[in-house]
């Protein structure tokens, strides 16, 4: 495989009243319609998590966004985007929505996308996600039993990062629960020709 380079992300401010938001902004692509395409699916993620903090109409309410790049490599950019905000009562709320991208082309992935059609990665993610709640003996609000077939991941090196919504799995001082997978520890099931089927690739 060919080097490719790693995209140029740089953060764009954006205010409105009550709110400060950090977004990345996508250049250094050689195909300028991917580009395009990722930046819009990254600005309405965005715009798509400040609608879901509703209102900012209480007096001391405030928003805040911000961003984690996760894999910038081999065509690879994944990200996750972050928005807190409190609109009142006992505390604010953090929202978090990842992205994973084809910089060759545009594309965004989503979790059933990374593995191969009719693989029951489901059960598969579930089953390592359950063993690692009992090593790690993280406190659920509820038994675990298998998360989401559009549950939220992103990318981290050679790492699929499996992970929870506030109060989803566990109480809200928990905050984000993450559950890393190797991609080599489900290697028989991830799409070739997918982002994870490049991590795992040794090069």
């Amino acid at each position: 495989m060919a080097f490719q380079f790693p995209a140029v992300i740089h953060a764009s401010r954006m205010t409105f009243p009550k709110a400060e938001l950090w977004v990345p902004v996508v250049s250094g692509l050689h195909n300028t319609a991917a580009r395009n395409q990722i930046n819009g699916k990254i600005r309405k993620t965005v715009s798509e998590l400040v609608h879901d903090q509703g209102s900012l109409d209480d007096p001391r309410a405030e928003m805040q966004g911000y961003f984690e790049i996760k894999t910038n490599e081999k065509d690879v950019l994944s990200l996750s985007l972050f928005n807190y905000a409190y609109t009142g009562g006992a505390h604010g709320l953090t929202l978090q929505e990842s992205l994973t991208f084809d910089t060759g082309t545009g594309k965004s992935y989503t979790l059933s996308e990374l593995f191969k059609p009719g693989s029951n990665y489901v059960g598969r993610l579930s089953d390592l996600i359950k063993a690692q709640i009992d090593e790690r003996q993280i406190s659920t609000l509820e038994p675990f039993h298998s998360i989401r077939p559009d549950q939220p991941y992103y990318i981290a090196d050679r790492s699929l990062v499996i992970y929870f919504a506030l109060y989803e799995l566990t109480p809200y001082a928990f905050g984000f629960p993450y559950f890393p997978i190797s991609v080599y520890d489900i290697s028989d099931i991830i799409n070739p020709n997918g982002p994870l089927g490049r991590m795992a690739m040794n090069n």
